[in-house]
């Protein structure tokens, strides 16, 4: 087993390039040069777990950063999970790509697939770890942190204590696990242990809180909603709901809307959504724990380029490249705007 410990807060790179976002599920940019000894121009793919507005802000990260190196690269969304992701993976080997960034949908029975990509191109993990496979590093946030970081939060909107019900795709992810045990122990007052894991369906009661359960929609946002609206006609003293996945927060804003609960109870939030930011600017949501999806496409396409040639890549010893998430409040939503803008402002 791989064990990693944090040991580098990489700066954000800033390196905008002209670039060309887009809806589609993929994005690929032509280059000229060659990995070593292949005689035809690099490949790197940049793999998502979904498809979600998060994952956009991905692709232009990774973009800039082909364009700037001169690689070719590509972003693929799985629309139909983990064999969707697994036919995505199999086509690239099968086309010679030279390294691949891949967030897996399900670490634990992935890592045949992920071990045999190992073998046939650089294989990093973004955004959701895969800590037993031969993966050369991760890069991303420590899931475990931001979710105690979300824990605060909900601490802040309900200081005496409170019903709580938290919302995500999917527990197989090691990142949605991660960030729902931070989440639970800070609110039980627990000491932190990662490798702890409550059983979704559990009430878990202590220091005055209780959480009702967590509720999975494996990326279904009909399903999504509805786990809302269940949870709102079975639980009349909820205090907080909070949506763990970029496009859970949103679904929890438009149910509370329709049943003339919104503002009534409170919503902590991750990911930067732009409904879930206008909520956190009107004070309909109490704020967000964000991630840097940007710096994720662009870090790894950079980090994969390094590899490819033999280089070293910093933090990569301790296999993990920190990019550090923070907490996003009413009063950081401006500034946090307008620097996603300027980010993104060369797609256009």
């Amino acid at each position: 087993m791989k064990n990693w410990i944090p040991r580098h807060s990489l700066a954000c790179w800033a390196a905008l390039a002209a670039l060309s976002l887009g809806g589609c599920k993929k994005n690929a940019t032509d280059s000229t040069q060659t990995a070593p000894g292949a005689g035809k121009p690099r490949n790197i793919a940049f793999v998502t777990n979904g498809v979600a507005s998060f994952w956009n802000i991905a692709a232009a990260g990774a973009k800039a950063a082909g364009e700037e190196l001169g690689v070719k690269t590509q972003t693929l969304m799985p629309s139909e999970g983990i064999s969707d992701q697994k036919r995505i993976v199999e086509d690239l080997l099968t086309r010679g790509v030279h390294g691949i960034a891949i967030s897996p949908i399900d670490s634990t029975n992935q890592t045949e697939l992920l071990n045999t990509a190992a073998r046939r191109a650089k294989l990093i993990t973004q955004d959701s770890d895969a800590p037993d496979s031969d993966r050369l590093l991760y890069v991303g946030m420590d899931n475990y942190k931001a979710g105690r970081m979300c824990g605060e939060m909900v601490r802040e909107t309900l200081p005496d204590g409170g019903s709580v019900m938290l919302f995500v795709g999917r527990l197989e992810q090691e990142n949605a696990r991660l960030r729902r045990q931070g989440l639970i122990d800070v609110l039980l007052g627990r000491s932190e242990d990662r490798a702890r894991f409550d059983p979704p369906s559990t009430v878990l009661e202590g220091n005055g809180y209780k959480v009702l359960g967590t509720l999975t929609d494996q990326f279904d946002r009909a399903q999504g909603k509805a786990n809302v609206e269940d949870a709102l006609a079975k639980h009349p003293d909820l205090g907080c709901l909070v949506g763990l996945f970029a496009y859970n927060p949103p679904l929890i804003l438009e149910a509370l809307e329709q049943a003339q609960k919104l503002g009534k109870i409170q919503v902590v939030a991750f990911d930067e959504d732009d409904a879930t930011l206008d909520a956190v600017e009107k004070g309909t949501a109490h704020g967000t724990v964000v991630q840097n999806p940007y710096l994720y496409g662009y870090k790894s396409v950079e980090i994969l380029n390094a590899l490819i040639d033999g280089r070293k890549v910093p933090g990569a010893d301790g296999q993990f490249v920190d990019v550090p998430a923070r907490k996003i409040r009413k009063a950081d939503v401006a500034e946090f705007r307008a620097d996603l803008k300027s980010k993104l402002q060369a797609v256009k």
